[in-house]
């Protein structure tokens, strides 16, 4: 576990499906002893279809109330949520400042190509997630800014900052 963690700190992972959000934010709880909030894994283990969004919507809320609790508690909180749309991230931000939480933003993105490939050897989604589907994600998702960047928190993970830097693991 990486050391020099003090005080409570939200980091969120922002991708589309296949992007390596679940392996990166695994990842880092164990190097961070952080707590991770993932709603496809809480929706699998309670049978709750992972295309139903209004239980989704439900799950997130949960999860975000936990997750503040646990800020409030000086711990570190790993939201996967995907994040796609501005508005998502900079409510979480937002929330977890006014909390006295540092904030990071992990942005994992890759080539559609290489979304599908994912997508289709884990083999979770049931019905599976279709080629068009991805495409339209694709456009709706809204890629971070450099100004938007600007507002969170440098990461402490040395993986995080490997990615900013272009290395990619």
């Amino acid at each position: 576990m990486e050391r020099g963690v003090s005080g409570p700190r939200l980091i969120i992972v922002c991708g589309l499906p296949g992007s390596g959000k679940t392996t990166h934010a695994k990842r880092l709880a164990n190097r961070l002893g952080a707590v991770r909030f993932c709603p496809d894994e809480w929706m699998e283990a309670l049978g709750i279809d992972l295309w139903d969004a209004e239980m989704r919507s439900r799950v997130e809320a949960l999860e975000w109330k936990l997750a503040q609790e646990l800020l409030e508690r000086e711990l570190t909180v790993i939201i996967e949520w995907g994040t796609w749309a501005r508005a998502e991230r900079d409510a979480l931000r937002i929330g977890a400042r006014e909390l006295g939480a540092s904030v990071e933003l992990h942005v994992l993105t890759e080539p559609m190509e290489l979304l599908l490939e994912r997508i289709e050897r884990r083999g979770l989604e049931n019905p599976p997630i279709s080629r068009d589907a991805l495409e339209r994600w694709c456009a709706a998702f809204e890629t971070p800014t450099p100004e938007e960047m600007d507002l969170f928190d440098a990461p402490l993970s040395e993986f995080q900052r490997m990615r900013r830097g272009g290395v990619d693991w």
